[in-house]
C-alpha cells in the first residue's frame, strides 16, 4: 500500500512492532522523530563523551541507525519517559553496528535527568528483556566516563580486558563491561 506522507514522500504502510517496556517509574517506548532534538542536543553538550565528534548530521545518522536496528536485527533503542509523561528523558537500547563485535547495551540521559537512577533502571529493564534473546551482551564505555561505569557496575557488569573492541577503538579510549558471555 503506497500513500503520501505529510512531508511529501512516499509511505508504504509498513508497520514495525517495537515492544513497550515498563518499570515502576519509567516507560520505554518506540522512538519518535520528535525525540531527535533532545538526542542531538545531548551529543552536542559539553558533558557528552562524543562532543566535537558528532555534529547534527552524525547525531541523526546514529539516531536513525538505532531505529533501523529494529528492522535489521530485532533489537534497537527505546525512548525513556517517566510514567504518566511522554516527554523523552533519555534513550536506552541494544545496538550492534557493523563495527561492533558484540551486541552492546547502551544508555544516555538528556540534560537535567541525571542523578535519579533512571539510566540504571531503564538499562536493567532492557538487559532483562535481552537475556533470553542474545547470547552475549557488553557495554562499550569511553575511558573516563565514570557515570556510565557506575551504571554498568550497578547492573552487575564486569570489566573484560579480553573482549574484542569496536573496530578502530583502542583500550586507552574504550573499556568493555560484560553483562554475560555466549552460553
Amino acid at each position: 500500500m503506497l500513500g503520501v506522507s505529510p512531508l511529501g514522500g512516499l509511505v508504504t504502510g509498513f508497520t514495525l512492532h517495537i515492544p513497550t517496556l515498563k518499570t515502576d517509574r519509567l516507560v520505554l517506548r518506540a522512538p519518535a522523530l520528535a525525540d531527535f532534538e533532545p538526542h542531538a542536543a545531548m551529543f552536542a553538550a559539553p558533558r557528552s563523551p562524543y562532543v566535537g565528534q558528532r555534529d547534527r548530521a552524525r547525531s541523526y545518522d546514529s539516531f536513525a541507525r538505532d531505529v533501523a536496528d529494529w528492522v535489521l536485527r530485532g533489537v534497537g533503542t527505546w525512548t525513556v519517559c517517566r510514567s504518566g509523561d511522554d516527554l523523552a528523558i533519555g534513550m536506552v537500547g541494544i545496538a550492534q553496528p557493523d563495527a561492533f563485535p558484540e551486541p552492546e547495551l547502551g544508555w544516555t540521559l538528556f540534560d537535567g535527568q541525571e542523578g535519579h537512577g533512571y539510566a540504571t533502571e531503564a538499562a536493567r529493564r532492557v538487559r532483562d528483556w535481552a537475556r533470553a534473546r542474545l547470547s552475549s551482551l557488553v557495554s562499550y564505555i569511553p575511558v573516563g566516563h565514570v557515570q556510565s561505569v557506575a551504571v554498568a557496575e550497578r547492573l552487575g557488569a564486569i570489566p573484560d580486558q579480553n573482549a574484542a573492541l569496536p573496530m578502530g577503538d583502542t583500550p586507552d579510549r574504550t573499556h568493555v563491561y560484560r553483562h554475560w558471555s555466549a552460553r
